[in-house]
């Protein structure tokens, strides 16, 4: 069996893999976050790349330093990165409660995307490395929300960590209308199109 390395420290995209009984460690990326593109579907392929590349310049290089994160096996990383997109503006998580309003009195009512890049990176027992970079999006409609619901969310603390302010899997559920595509694309992860993409590259995650 070869190893599974998670390059998130988010709780939701670790729930999604334990949900799917994938076993798997977790190593978050720590550099910092640079973006150079301007498309929301660029910019998290850009992040999520980053994310893995640099955990697996850490399994590479940090050896003897580093035991939890070499080993004699195969090893996949996974990064990942989500962001919402309201026309030409990506949203990313709030700096303060004015913030959070504004994000959410722009997204009330309408329809917006989310969308989250994933990096595959493969690192075999030898040094040769591999990487698959890819991008799922999701169409989220907002119902319509009167300034007290929307301070009333807010004051739950909730929207303070999540790109966009909001999280779909959270009290903000009671005003999600509908989605069009993965809803756990919109979580952080789109589980299904990782598990199909490794397919047809001839991986099985449960065998890996």
């Amino acid at each position: 069996m070869g190893q599974i390395i998670l390059a998130s420290a988010s709780p939701r995209r670790r729930e999604l893999l334990e949900q799917i009984g994938i076993h798997f460690e977790v190593c978050p990326a720590k550099g910092e976050e640079v973006i150079t593109k301007k498309l929301p579907h660029e910019a998290v392929e850009e992040l999520a790349g980053q994310k893995a590349r640099e955990v697996a310049g850490m399994v590479k290089s940090y050896g003897a330093s580093h035991e939890e994160l070499v080993t004699p096996q195969d090893i996949l990383i996974i990064g990942a990165d989500t962001v919402v997109a309201y026309g030409d503006e990506i949203l990313g998580k709030p700096k303060d409660e004015a913030d959070a309003f504004r994000m959410l009195s722009m997204l009330q009512g309408k329809t917006h995307e989310v969308y989250t890049g994933v990096s595959l990176v493969l690192l075999d027992a030898s040094g040769k490395a591999g990487e698959l970079t890819f991008h799922e999006k999701t169409a989220v409609s907002v119902c319509s929300m009167t300034e007290q619901e929307i301070r009333r969310y807010i004051a739950t603390g909730e929207p303070f960590d999540k790109a966009g302010g909001y999280a779909i899997q959270g009290k903000c559920a009671i005003y999600i209308d509908k989605i069009d595509g993965d809803y756990n694309n919109v979580v952080g992860l789109p589980v299904a199109a990782v598990y199909q993409k490794l397919k047809k590259l001839g991986i099985d995650l449960y065998l890996w």
